[in-house]
């Protein structure tokens, strides 16, 4: 588990997008991860991966896709 003391902000909608259409996560796969994400208060992309919902590949396209957009 791992839990944060600080209140992480929802998922942006392009992120969703992004893992149903790039990574082709299902909707019951997405549900699960914003689920322990709002529970556990970490990051969505940490807690499919530790999950096994996702690859450490695809955790790190994740990453990369988001600091792509932080430019």
């Amino acid at each position: 588990m791992v839990i944060s003391s600080s209140p992480q902000p929802p998922p942006s909608p392009a992120l969703l997008r992004y893992l149903r259409h790039e990574l082709g996560l299902s909707d019951n796969a997405l549900q699960l991860g914003l689920r322990q994400s709002e529970q556990e208060q970490a990051p969505l992309p940490v807690v499919l991966w530790r999950f096994g919902l996702i690859t450490l590949e695809q955790f790190d396209q994740v990453l990369g896709w988001q600091a792509a957009l932080d430019l």
